[in-house]
C-alpha cells in the first residue's frame, strides 16, 4: 500500500508540475460555471413568471438546477478525462523511463493502482470545482442534500470507469495524442450506446444498453442509490485495470 501511495503522490505532483492540471481545472470551471449561471438565471426567471401569473407551480432546486447540472458535468468529463489519462504510461514510454519503472522494486499492480489513483484524485479536484457553485444553492436556498451526494458518488464512479479505460489505452502507445484521441472516442462510444438502443427492446439491444455508462448514471442523477449500478461501475473499473495489468505484462515480455 505504501508503494501505491508513493506512486499516486508522484503522479499527482507531475500533473501540477505541468499545465495539464491547471488547463483541466480551468476548462471545467469555465464550462460548468457558464452552465450554472444559465440554469439559475432560467430558474429565477420562471419562478418570477409563475408568481406574477398566480400559478401554483412548485419550483424544485434539485430537479430543475442541480440534477441537470450534474448530468451536464458527466458529459463534460468525456472531453476532460482523455487529457488526464493520455500521459499516464504514454509519456513514460516516450521518454524512456518506462524501463526504469518496470525494473524498480514495485509490482505492476502497485504501479497501475498508483497512477490510476493519482488520475482519480485530479478528477475529484475537478468535481470539487462544481461543489463551489452547488454550495451557493445551499447558502441561498434549501435543496435536498442526499440526492446531491448520491449524484456525486455516481460522477466519481463513472469517472473512475473512464479513467481506468484511459489508463489501459495509455499503455498501448507511446504517443499522448493518440492515447487521448482513442480514449475520447472509446468513452464517447460507451456514452452513445444508450442512444443506439433507445427504441429497441430486443435482448441483444438490452445487453448493449446495459454497457452504456449513461444508463447506470441515470439512477444516481435522480438521487437513487441502486446496488446493480454500483456493482457495474466497480466491476468495470476492475476489468479495465485487469486489462491494464495484462498490457503491462506484455511490455515486460517484449522488454
Amino acid at each position: 500500500m505504501k508503494n501505491v501511495l508513493l506512486m499516486c503522490q508522484k503522479e499527482l505532483k507531475s500533473y501540477f508540475a505541468s499545465p495539464i492540471a491547471y488547463a483541466v481545472l480551468a476548462l471545467f470551471g469555465l464550462i460548468f460555471g457558464f452552465g450554472f449561471y444559465t440554469a439559475t438565471r432560467d430558474f429565477v426567471r420562471f419562478s418570477f413568471q409563475s408568481q406574477m401569473m398566480g400559478g401554483g407551480q412548485t419550483m424544485n432546486v434539485n430537479e430543475q438546477i442541480i440534477r441537470p447540472l450534474l448530468g451536464f458535468a458527466s458529459t463534460v468529463a468525456l472531453f476532460l478525462i482523455p487529457m488526464i489519462t493520455m500521459r499516464l504510461f504514454a509519456e513514460e514510454k516516450r521518454s524512456g523511463t518506462i524501463e526504469l519503472l518496470l525494473t524498480s522494486p514495485v509490482t505492476d499492480t502497485e504501479i497501475i493502482l498508483g497512477k490510476w489513483l493519482g488520475a482519480m484524485l485530479l478528477y475529484l479536484c475537478v468535481l470539487a470545482m462544481s461543489m463551489i457553485n452547488i454550495a451557493l444553492l445551499f447558502a441561498w436556498g434549501k435543496p435536498d442534500l442526499k440526492p446531491v451526494l448520491v449524484a456525486y458518488l455516481g460522477l466519481a464512479l463513472q469517472g473512475g470507469c473512464l479513467l481506468a479505460i484511459g489508463t489501459f489505452i495509455s499503455t498501448t502507445t507511446r504517443n499522448q495524442i493518440v492515447a487521448g484521441g482513442v480514449t475520447f472516442f472509446t468513452c464517447l462510444l460507451l456514452w452513445l450506446l444508450s442512444w443506439f438502443t433507445a427504441f429497441d427492446s430486443t435482448v441483444p439491444a438490452q445487453v448493449v444498453n446495459y454497457l452504456s455508462i449513461v444508463t447506470h448514471f441515470e439512477n444516481f442523477g435522480k438521487g437513487v442509490l441502486d446496488l446493480k449500478d454500483t456493482v457495474f461501475y466497480i466491476s468495470f473499473i476492475f476489468f479495465a485495470l485487469f486489462a491494464t495489468s495484462r498490457s503491462m505484462e506484455s511490455l515486460r515480455w517484449r522488454a
